[in-house]
């Protein structure tokens, strides 16, 4: 009795690791904040909380894309998580999960995750969802990444799809508002990443990442995070001007996005090579309109 209850002990401590490694290769951060895009995007559409069991079901959906594409990313990229500092202590470079075992998990959850949508939610948002898979692990991970600083502009296509999945899980049809919501998320993330890849330009250099700072330079990307900055701060005002929201989300849009530029264009004519301040303001930008937006609904 006592030898059994050992090992079953044994077992459950040994088996922790293994549970948090294949947590952390679904990158449960990135779930969230795509959760929490896709409620908003169900809420804007149905203008309040659409049914409980369509909110679990996009909910589980999403959950399952996002979480698949990730563990995907992370068996492409191993070789070079590996050389990269702040990257070589995940699970595939760090030998807790073996390559084919998170190769098998991403592909699995991917399936389930259209299969879960298309038979619980529409066909539109399994289609949107698997199209954003695609161009996540296949258009921007495997193709575009390593070979072109395009590759953000590719890469963020598919990022900008949660709000807009979440949208037409409610309404089925890829309508002006789905267009708007789309058009914010997609120009927020050139100068949320750049104002981060800056700060690691030398180690995407010696991995061979071919983004903006490596392939253009630090003055070229400065110069993009500030002509982003001006393009968000002008589409984040969509909202108010297609009659989605009202006054009070086009004070916010119009001071946060003002904040921002002032932020973007002192980086650009300072001497600093890195502005992590920029980058931190970004993470609380995007929710900031998305929070006003669901509250100043017309």
């Amino acid at each position: 009795m006592t030898g059994r209850t050992v090992a079953e002990v044994e077992s459950r401590v040994s088996a922790r690791p293994a549970l948090l490694s294949y947590t952390i290769l679904t990158k449960p951060g990135i779930v969230v904040m795509v959760l929490i895009s896709t409620l908003a995007g169900m809420y804007i559409a149905q203008r309040g909380l659409p049914s409980y069991h369509l909110i679990v079901w996009t909910l589980v959906g999403i959950a399952m894309s996002t979480a698949g594409a990730a563990t995907l990313n992370n068996y492409i990229d191993r070789d070079i998580d590996s050389i990269m500092r702040r990257t070589s202590g995940r699970p595939l470079p760090s030998g807790g999960v073996q390559p084919y075992r998170a190769l098998a998990l991403g592909m699995a959850l991917s399936i389930l995750s259209s299969a879960v949508l298309y038979n619980y939610v529409n066909w539109l948002s399994a289609l949107v969802s698997t199209a954003a898979i695609f161009n996540y692990v296949v258009m921007y991970t495997l193709w575009s990444k390593r070979t072109t600083p395009l590759a953000t502009f590719i890469g963020g296509v598919g990022g900008a799809t949660p709000p807009v999945i979440g949208y037409i899980a409610v309404r089925p049809e890829l309508d002006l508002t789905a267009l708007v919501l789309f058009l914010i998320i997609f120009a927020w993330q050139h100068p949320h990443f750049w104002s981060l890849a800056l700060k690691y330009v030398d180690e995407y250099k010696a991995a061979g990442v071919m983004n903006l700072p490596v392939k253009r330079g630090v003055g070229e990307t400065k110069r993009q995070i500030a002509l982003w900055s001006v393009i968000l701060a002008a589409v984040s005002l969509l909202p108010y001007l297609t009659g989605m929201t009202g006054s009070m989300y086009l004070t916010v849009a119009a001071v946060s996005g003002l904040t921002f530029m002032v932020m973007s264009f002192w980086f650009l004519f300072s001497g600093r090579k890195v502005a992590m301040p920029l980058f931190h303001y970004s993470i609380v930008h995007l929710p900031l309109l998305f929070c006003v937006m669901l509250l100043d609904m017309a």
